[in-house]
This record gives C-alpha cells, sequence and structure tokens, in this order.
C-alpha cells in the first residue's frame, strides 16, 4: 500500500510539475505575442489556437496533485455533519463510479489520440500535430484515477481521513 501510496504520489508531483513549465511557456507565448503586435505589428500565428491546446494540457496534468491534496471544491453541508464512519461508507459509494467514469475518460483519450496521430489531422491554423497534447491529458486522467483508486484503498482500509 505505502509503495502505491508513494508511486501515486510522485507521479501526480512529476505531472504537476510538468503542468507548471507547461503554463509558464503559455505566459510567455502570450506575453511574446502582445510584444510582438505591439512592437513590431506582428503577431505570432496561431497564438490563440496554441494556448487553447496548452491549456487543455495544464488542466489535465494537474488534476491529480489537486485530488491528491484534496483541493477541490466539495459539497459537504450535510455530510460533514455525520459521523465519520457514515461519511466514509458515502466516500466509497461515490468513489467507484467516480474511478470508473475517470477510467472510462482516460481510456477514450488514448483511443481518440490513437485516432488522431493515425488520421494525421493537425491544427488548422498552425499545422500543428496536437495528438501528444491529447496523450498529456489522457496520461493526466489515468494519474487521476490512479489517485481515486489510492483513496478507495484507504477508505477501505479504514486508514487516512479528510
Amino acid at each position: 500500500m505505502q509503495l502505491f501510496e508513494s508511486v501515486v504520489t510522485k507521479m501526480s508531483r512529476t505531472l504537476d510539475s510538468l503542468s507548471g513549465i507547461i503554463l509558464a511557456a503559455t505566459a510567455l507565448l502570450i506575453v511574446a505575442n502582445i510584444l510582438g503586435r505591439a512592437l513590431l505589428q506582428s503577431s505570432i500565428l496561431g497564438t490563440y489556437e496554441m494556448v487553447g491546446y496548452l491549456t487543455a494540457g495544464v488542466v489535465g496534468l494537474a488534476l491529480a496533485r489537486c485530488a491528491l491534496e484534496n483541493g477541490h471544491i466539495a459539497v459537504g453541508l450535510v455530510v460533514e455533519r455525520l459521523p465519520l464512519g457514515v461519511q466514509r461508507v458515502i466516500e466509497i459509494i461515490t468513489g467507484i463510479p467516480v474511478f470508473i467514469f475517470i477510467c472510462f475518460i482516460s481510456y477514450n483519450l488514448f483511443v481518440y489520440g490513437r485516432s488522431i496521430a493515425i488520421s494525421g489531422e493537425v491544427s488548422p491554423t498552425t499545422q500543428l500535430i496536437y495528438y501528444p497534447i491529447i496523450y498529456l491529458v489522457a496520461i493526466g486522467f489515468f494519474v487521476l484515477a490512479l489517485t481515486v483508486l489510492l483513496r478507495l484503498f484507504q477508505l477501505f482500509i479504514g486508514g487516512e481521513q479528510k
């Protein structure tokens, strides 16, 4: 269990760091585009398109770390007033379908990325290949699924509480 937790934690932190690097690159791209437009009267072709793809990568890669640290918004006005045992049962009951759904999302993103790669489809403006971004998001969702699975294991064995 500790090995699984360690691996999931390391993976989520690595993806979060990569997400930060991509976010910084996105900011640099936006600044370069603004400066180019203001100083040189020329903007970078496809900035809007590239920012959209990079932002998808940032969000997809950061999800697992957010879930690992319970950084997401949880609506628990009623549930938090229940006994811890009942809270754990409710979290397990909701966590299992969430795990299945996130696995489904990850799998289908990999399938979609593969179909885009095979077809040779590129972005409309800049003609960039974008299936690597789809794969990055799929990897992010896969690690998110592992994070949810880790939480379910912890709940089943009665470990870590909120």
